[in-house]
């Protein structure tokens, strides 16, 4: 069968192609040509793009599909903004799901509480009676009511994990927020997932990244972390059965507990987990936590909110000789290394492992995810050390969790230091793109707009219309190449992220040219298309 696109334009993956159409033959791109060059008659299946755009399908380099399916799926708050809000749904779907034994799901805003901290208490107004647990947008904390943690034995002699904190009121008593490794007191204790719901949550999360546009991603756990179900026979199971459309990168989860004698296993979990469209070769590592909670590491001390230094450096969750240790291990055995990495001290640990593992493995294109605070010394050694900077565009901006709950605690000069995308990309940095979904949307077409303007499309937030950092900005090519050639690139998909004969036939269509309107518009883009080795999975 021979598929055209004609009568609109094409991003090729690296640059605009004004008037260019596609020729697919079953699983393969044959030509990227201009519109008077492509084939029309007998035979022919033609896709009006009515000035549209085509371009190579999106790859999220860093996302949690499963889990946000599995959100799409129970109590979603994802979509909501206020305490109000929330309250309402949970509330809703209690009454909704009277049989249930335990009320999950989440995807709340720390900034919709004060101090980022919701209560037990606001839980306990609506569900008095069941034990509730969801985790916020980050699934860096979560939210229980009191008779979750009295199910878990969680009182005030309770003491804090090594790995997390409970807060507390000025008595010692856990309030209902979970910060970190402390979530599991109370995960450990709930229901696990039944595999068909997890199926389902699969099928849900598959779905939703193909409406906008995605075609592959790498899962940024594959592994058991905080009491979250293990993904991998799910996708095993999907691979095998022909349900997984996509093609997927599973980054088996390094348990941060133990050390190098682990790799052996991975090793084996990398033979059992690698099937047809499924590939399990990178390993996650979690370097620190976030900013908003102070778990971040950082370099320097967090500040209060006078401005006043604390003793708070957040965590380095591996230290940081035995991080070099791990690297050094897992790239000897060729897989790719993928750290999540958010304060100064968490990026300056990991790109001083990749350099003591350096041109060890060969090409394994190591990555570290997230970006937010790097040292300016440091920008330079990704580029040096040819370890790709994975971008969550969508979080450089001004909202109201950066106004609130990260820009008091680091002051102004560390404040500046913040998604330097732009400083990246001049240094020579492989740039690659992700959504980190479900902490937040995965829509690549709302991150490329925040790259490219520095605020969030259609949503003026708490600094107005301002843009953050603005000198930090990508053009829209290269924010574009990012989640397409770039994150195809990071997960080793050759034959992915470009228009061109002979690359695999995943595409994406828009129902207008982002490079044709004014940047400002980027965002009011929308995916009416996507298409996966020819075959069309969402339009």
């Amino acid at each position: 069968m021979t598929l055209v696109l004609r009568n609109g334009h094409a991003f090729d993956g690296e640059r605009h192609r004004p008037g260019h159409g596609v020729v697919v033959e079953d699983d393969r791109i044959v030509a990227l040509a201009p519109d008077d060059d492509l084939p029309r008659g007998a035979g022919v299946t033609e896709v009006d793009l009515a000035g549209g755009l085509v371009a190579p399908g999106f790859v999220d380099a860093h996302v949690h599909a499963v889990q946000g399916g599995l959100e799409r799926i129970r109590c979603d708050l994802s979509e909501l903004t206020t305490r109000e809000d929330y309250l309402a749904a949970v509330r809703a779907y209690a009454d909704a799901h009277p049989d249930l034994p335990w009320i999950q799901g989440g995807g709340w805003a720390m900034a919709a509480f004060p101090g980022g901290t919701p209560t037990a208490a606001d839980l306990d107004a609506v569900v008095p009676d069941r034990p509730v647990f969801l985790p916020n947008r980050d699934h860096h904390g979560g939210w229980a009511n009191s008779r979750a943690l009295e199910l878990a034995g969680i009182d005030a002699s309770t003491p804090d994990p090594p790995d997390g904190r409970l807060e507390r009121d000025a008595d010692g008593r856990p309030t209902g927020t979970l910060h970190e490794g402390a979530m599991a007191l109370v995960t450990r204790v709930a229901p696990v997932v039944a595999a068909e719901e997890y199926y389902q949550a699969f099928l849900a999360g598959q779905r939703h990244l193909h409406e906008v546009g995605v075609t592959g991603w790498q899962d940024a756990i594959l592994g058991d972390y905080a009491g979250i179900d293990d993904p991998s026979d799910t996708y095993l199971r999907a691979a095998v059965s022909g349900d997984l459309t996509a093609t997927v990168v599973g980054a088996l989860w390094w348990d941060r507990d133990r050390g190098t004698e682990q790799v052996a296993g991975l090793v084996e979990r990398r033979a059992t987990y690698s099937h047809g469209r499924l590939h399990a070769t990178s390993v996650k590592i979690m370097q620190d936590g976030v900013a908003e909670n102070g778990t971040a590491a950082l370099g320097a001390p967090y500040l209060d909110r006078c401005g006043h230094p604390t003793d708070n450096r957040g965590h380095s969750f591996v230290d940081a000789a035995a991080l070099q240790e791990a690297v050094v291990a897992l790239a000897a055995e060729r897989f790719q290394v993928h750290v999540h990495a958010i304060g100064d001290r968490g990026h300056r640990e990991a790109l001083d492992a990749f350099e003591r593992a350096r041109g060890i493995g060969g090409d394994l294109r190591h990555h570290i995810a997230h970006l937010q605070l790097i040292d300016p010394v440091d920008v330079p050694r990704f580029a040096e050390l040819g370890v790709t900077a994975t971008m969550q565009a969508l979080w450089a901006c001004l909202d109201d969790q950066m106004v609130e709950l990260t820009l008091p605690f680091l002051g102004e000069e560390r404040s500046a230091w913040q998604y330097p995308f732009g400083a990246l990309h001049r240094a020579g940095a492989p740039l690659a793109a992700g959504s980190d979904w479900p902490v937040s949307s995965p829509d690549p077409l709302a991150a490329i707009h925040v790259a490219v303007n520095r605020t969030a499309y259609g949503e003026a937030g708490p600094a107005g219309s301002e843009p953050f950092l603005p000198e930090q900005a990508l053009d829209l090519a290269t924010a574009y190449a990012a989640y397409t050639s770039g994150s195809a690139r990071v997960c080793h998909r050759d034959l992915a992220g470009r228009l061109a004969a002979g690359q695999e036939a995943d595409l994406v269509v828009l129902d207008r040219d982002p490079f044709t309107g004014p940047v400002e518009e980027i965002g009011a883009a929308r995916v009416i298309g996507t298409w996966v080795a020819g075959r069309r999975v969402h339009g």
